[in-house]
């Protein structure tokens, strides 16, 4: 085998057209041998308590191990195969027994308690002692303390979580790619967008087949829903999605086993360490400070949404009555029903303000809205990428590259659903000079038809400008030590913040015209069509509300628990929640926890709630954009303001976790944060019911 492209400097970019699943297990197995030659020397007693004795080696040291876990990782979910996957599955539990170990070395805590303790500490940098800071506290939370049966158990523990996480989400990838309904009655799909029936026609061609090939895959699953007209497919394809990965479906890949086990091992975690839930131990490296008060700030939401909640639905019940003929809406009528009442009110359809959206526009609009808040362009870079729909940008201020983001958009078979941001690499400045962050952006929207560019809805817009500031977030940082970078380091509960926060621009007039340009004419989105879908931004924002809480009570209360729960007490939970704050409720079959990957393979366990908390700090930092515009006298207001942008980048982006995020918001915004501005944001203010 040639030179392995996982073993290069992580000072040098990664060929990801020459990454095979060889590479994967030779690379780790590798790096996690030297990483362990590193700790074991910088635990030796001798060396001085210095920095640059301990920390700076063991950094040297585990960065490559880390970027190249990065890359297996990241390629295991965007261009998953049964190679890939099978050389991923086999370097896990040597990660997870890796990460475990270093957890657990007495040796290498009691280096960091020694230079805590030195009289040099008080002369590093603060970031340097926030870095040793935390990592102390990440010591005590990975069972350092722990000794004889516990600790062997703890690092047990450990293994079977990582391995159930991993396993839980194959399910789910499995579940759905396996999944294919083949229509060849074209009446069965009268309603369906163009560009859907196209990629569905399509997907039927690739098989060898006559007419189109439906999947659960969003860019096929949610346009169904929404628009065709034939109820039984609907109900076909709803109950097929609602039971994704549960024992309705391939009993192997029934995910019912793996939240009992997953939930058993997080309280065994959370007893060994001292705390009475897996809660109680999320909550320790959060901004909030108690599962109870997380209960309350959500009970406290559900109170506000629930009476416009009720009235959403009233209405929609009776417009589905009234109009449709629908006497009883069923689950599988609620998106259907819902896009002919907003056509209805609002006089515009999803599918007449998709072909505005094209997405090349959407890109350059949402890269001038970064170059006017934040000084900084993206340009494209001719650099190797997994597949052909990905792309590499550079991010550049005064000419300096500042860090390198690719971008993967389109839904395809082997790629996990959702949208995310991770980074291969983080910023470090180290003797060797400035090493740059190298981010992926990762969402999964249409792929173009017929020669002309992909169409975004604006759900799909706001997805993107919400994974945009997560990107941000990495690439515009200014901390130096990968310790307290923003991924590594900042709260979970405000991780959101900067992703909350750019979705708000999707929303202004000045850059709605940006980021639209019709796919046949070229024309920007007319303002007559703007105002329709700022009339519309707040449709059924009660029962969007009331969703979101219930995802997050439901995830508090079997997180929240001494011991481990069955699968009927985790319905029965679910259950328990909507029968306190939903309006809505699903079938008895419905298995919405089997398909929940942000609790039990997306590190969202117990923190679920982190969207509304870290919503409260977004729209209140919005506003101070608002308050400029207000402010400011333009007709219409512009938000677009460069130096509060400056300021935001500064306070927020630039520190990641160099401080604690509560002090990042407070420096921002002058004072702690407030609900009023999420409240008003949602049309959930008195006024508006």
């Amino acid at each position: 085998m040639n030179q392995n492209p996982l073993l290069v400097p992580v000072a040098s970019l990664i060929d990801y057209a020459a990454v095979q699943p060889a590479h994967i297990e030779p690379a780790i197995t590798q790096l996690i041998s030297q990483a362990r030659i590193a700790i074991e020397r910088g635990a030796d007693p001798a060396l001085p308590a210095t920095w640059d004795a301990i920390i700076e080696p063991l950094e040297d040291a585990s960065e490559p191990l880390w970027r190249a876990w990065s890359v297996a990782g990241h390629l295991n979910a965007v261009v998953n195969t049964p190679e890939l996957r099978a050389a991923y599955n086999v370097c896990l539990p040597l990660i997870t027994e890796f990460s475990t170990w270093v957890g657990l070395h007495t040796g290498l805590y009691a280096q960091y308690k020694r230079l805590q303790a030195s009289s040099d500490f008080a002369q590093l940098t603060p970031v340097r002692q926030r870095v040793i800071e935390l990592a102390l506290r990440d010591f005590r939370l990975s069972g350092v303390e722990l000794e004889g049966e516990d600790r062997r158990r703890y690092a047990e523990v450990s293994d079977q979580q990582a391995q159930a996480s991993q396993k839980f989400s194959e399910n789910v990838l499995d579940s759905v790619d396996r999944w294919s309904l083949h229509i060849t009655d074209a009446t069965r799909l009268a309603g369906l967008p163009d560009d859907v029936l196209q990629a569905t026609a399509a997907a039927a061609r690739e098989d060898g087949l006559e007419g189109w090939k439906l999947s659960l895959k969003m860019p096929c699953y949610l346009p169904v829903m929404q628009s065709a007209r034939d109820r039984e497919l609907r109900r076909e394809m709803y109950r097929a999605y609602s039971t994704i990965a549960s024992e309705q479906g391939d009993p192997e890949l029934d995910n019912s086993q793996l939240i009992e086990q997953l939930l058993k091992l997080r309280s065994q975690e959370a007893s060994l360490l001292g705390y009475g839930s897996f809660a109680q131990l999320r909550l320790q490296t959060r901004m909030a400070e108690s599962a109870e008060q997380v209960v309350d700030f959500l009970r406290e939401l559900a109170g506000k949404a629930k009476p416009y909640a009720r009235r959403d639905l009233a209405q929609l019940q009776d417009f589905a009555h009234s109009t449709l003929g629908l006497d009883e809406l069923q689950p599988w009528d609620m998106a259907f029903a819902s896009e002919r009442l907003r056509e209805s009110r609002y006089a515009y359809s999803e599918e007449e303000i998709k072909q505005y959206f094209t997405e090349p526009r959407v890109l350059q609009g949402l890269f001038h809205v970064i170059e006017t808040l934040f000084g900084v362009a993206l340009r494209p870079a001719k650099l190797p990428v997994w597949h052909a729909h990905a792309q590499a940008l550079e991010v550049v201020a005064d000419g300096a590259v500042l860090g390198v983001l690719y971008l993967d958009l389109y839904a395809r078979q082997g790629k996990q659903s959702g949208a995310w941001v991770d980074s291969e690499r983080n910023r470090r400045r180290s003797a060797a000079g400035l090493q740059t962050p190298v981010v992926y952006l990762t969402c999964n929207f249409s792929e173009p038809q017929n020669g002309k560019p992909a169409l975004l809805t604006h759900d799909d817009v706001i997805t993107l400008f919400h994974e945009s500031g997560h990107a941000l977030h990495a690439l515009l940082s200014q901390v130096d030590e990968p310790g307290a970078s923003p991924f590594a380091s900042v709260e979970w509960d405000a991780i959101e913040l900067p992703s909350q926060f750019m979705e708000n621009f999707c929303w202004e007039w000045s850059v709605v015209q940006a980021l639209t340009s019709h796919v046949e004419t070229g024309d920007p989105l007319p303002r007559e069509l703007f105002d329709k879908l700022l009339a519309a931004k707040n449709f059924q924002s009660g029962m969007q509300m009331l969703r979101q809480v219930e995802f997050s009570l439901f995830d508090m209360a079997i997180h929240h628990q001494a011991q481990g729960l069955s699968i009927q007490d985790v319905l029965d939970a679910l259950e328990e929640v909507r029968r306190e704050v939903a309006v809505l409720f699903p079938p008895a079959w419905h298995r919405f926890p089997h398909n929940f990957s942000h609790l039990f393979a997306g590190g969202y366990g117990a923190g679920y709630y982190s969207y509304k908390w870290a919503e409260v700090l977004s729209a209140d930092a919005y506003a101070a954009f608002e308050e400029h515009a207000a402010l400011s006298g333009e007709v219409p207001p512009n938000t677009l303001h460069a130096a509060t942008g400056q300021r935001f980048m500064k306070e927020i982006l630039a520190v990641g976790g160099s401080r604690p995020a509560a002090a990042s918001f407070e420096a921002f915004r002058g004072r702690a944060p407030a609900i009023d501005a999420l409240l008003r944001h949602s049309g959930l203010a008195e006024s508006d019911l």
